[in-house]
């Protein structure tokens, strides 16, 4: 007997602690002091200058670089003063800054910003500093700045790397459009529904088309797509969305977009947790899953929550483990948007057996032993073993067979297809918790493996394949796609 469950509400975890708190100062048109005229200076002064600032530079002597940096300015945004700082020189300044070799220095030129209030950097001396300077990418509006608190600089720079390299520079035309439109999008007439449907058609053309410079025309058309969507803009919308196997990192880049763009996440007990970390913090996350035999909530109250949802205007996300088309009960869910006019969108995710096959180094199919997969459930509506399972498929010896929700009707499932022609010494594998850190295996004889289960009692969920690909298992048992065997 299946006890009753009510939806229940995740809490987002507090913040993990933060070594550095990621902040962006506007510095257009304010002054900013900084002492020394060194190489090192002249990075900081050319980082300031491109933020806007005025800068002011005290130094009793400017190297070659500094003085380029300051001819190079195409206005008189950077003053050069040919003497030493003094405290009086940081009153009223946003920020400032000092270059300076010896202890001493530093601690002077510290204490005197301080004493004025305003916040300092002290280049390469961390223990005089209130912020700091990390990696940047730059594709301005569009600014990421990278921070490894001072440990380790090289890996900062070769994050920057990566992200530069995936980030297409278009986006800088992108952002600035963004810029500029804001306040056209605001005098559309669009309502606020509509202005927030505009910008994600705007970010999904932006993430499409990135290298086409966004034009008048674009605004003009992207007004046009939303209001000739009518009053369907003011509803909600429903994604059922794949969550993979567990890891998170398998999750897809599409899946990802919606999940940061949810209202409210409707998610199952197969989820890892993980995959919720790239959900949009703001998001309501709601825990609706079914366990084997465990509490469970109705089918029925799930859809008519996500309908509920969907009517008030909710972006809601339907997160499911594996892809959401396999044994998801997405046919349910479907229907069920389909006959309250809701808009659903599927976005499929790396099926349970893909990503246990990918885990152990098996290929599910196989020119020499499997030319055909099959995927069956042990778990019929009423719980017990489906009455309608294809037991002459289920024997066929070139057949990979993956079975989902195996655990409590594997006895009866290989008892009925050894009796229909399954060899019992064909070879077979669960894999329990796929993919992820604690994942499990039991490898054995189809006909051993309910034993084997039963005296394993893997952690959910489980699934088991069999067939002749699986037999290749045995030679790389140990290799380094094996996290755990039984």
């Amino acid at each position: 007997m299946t006890m009753a469950r009510t939806p229940e509400e995740t809490r987002p975890g507090r913040m993990p602690a933060l070594a550095r708190l990621p902040v962006f100062f506007a510095l257009t048109g304010k002054r900013v002091v900084l002492a020394g005229g060194s190489n090192a200076a002249a990075w900081k002064a050319e980082l300031m200058l491109a933020a806007g600032a005025r800068l002011e530079v005290y130094a009793e002597e400017f190297s070659d670089e500094m003085q380029a940096v300051a001819a190079d300015t195409r206005d008189a945004a950077i003053t050069l003063i040919n003497r030493a700082w003094m405290p009086d020189d940081l009153d009223g300044a946003a920020l400032a800054i000092g270059a300076f070799e010896d202890e001493q220095g530093a601690a002077a030129f510290a204490k005197a910003a301080h004493d004025t209030g305003v916040p300092v950097n002290v280049i390469d001396k961390p223990a005089f500093c209130d912020f700091s300077f990390g990696a940047i990418v730059n594709r301005s509006p569009l600014v990421i700045g990278i921070s490894t608190d001072g440990a380790a600089p090289v890996f900062a720079q070769a994050i920057r790397a990566k992200l530069e390299a995936l980030l297409p520079t278009g986006f800088t035309a992108w952002a600035g459009a963004a810029s500029r439109w804001r306040d056209k999008v605001k005098a559309s007439g669009l309502s606020f529904a509509g202005r927030r449907k505009f910008w994600q058609v705007f970010t999904a053309h932006a993430m499409t088309n990135a290298e086409h410079a966004p034009s008048d025309a674009d605004f003009e058309r992207f007004v046009a797509e939303v209001k000739g969507l009518g009053a369907a803009v003011e509803s909600g919308t429903v994604t059922l969305v794949g969550a993979g196997p567990g890891d998170p990192e398998l999750l897809t880049l599409r899946a990802v977009r919606a999940l940061q763009s949810a209202d409210v996440i409707l998610f199952d007990d197969l989820v890892s947790r993980g995959v919720l970390d790239f959900a949009r913090r703001e998001a309501r996350k709601l825990l609706v899953g079914k366990t084997g035999f465990g509490p469970s909530c109705k089918q029925e109250d799930i859809n008519v929550l996500m309908v509920s949802l969907a009517k008030q205007g909710k972006r809601v996300v339907r997160l499911k483990g594996g892809d959401p088309l396999i044994f998801g009960r997405a046919g349910e869910e479907l229907d069920a948007c389909e006959a309250n006019g809701i808009k659903a969108e599927i976005v499929p995710g790396i099926s349970a057996a893909q990503g246990a096959a990918a885990s152990l180094g098996l290929s599910l199919t196989d020119r020499k032993h499997s030319r055909r997969l099959q995927y069956i459930t042990g778990h019929a509506q009423n719980g017990q073993l489906p009455s309608d399972i294809d037991w002459r498929a289920l024997a066929d010896p070139v057949t990979t067979t993956a079975i989902y929700m195996p655990v409590r009707t594997l006895a009866s499932l290989v008892a009925h297809a050894q009796a229909n022609g399954l060899d019992p010494r064909t070879p077979a594998v669960a894999i329990a918790r796929a993919t992820r850190p604690d994942q499990q295996v039991v490898r054995s004889a189809i006909a051993d493996l309910p034993a084997r289960l039963a005296e394993a009692q893997l952690p959910g969920p489980v699934l088991v394949m069999l067939g002749a690909t699986v037999g290749d298992l045995a030679a790389r048992a140990n290799g380094p796609a094996q996290r755990a065997a039984v």
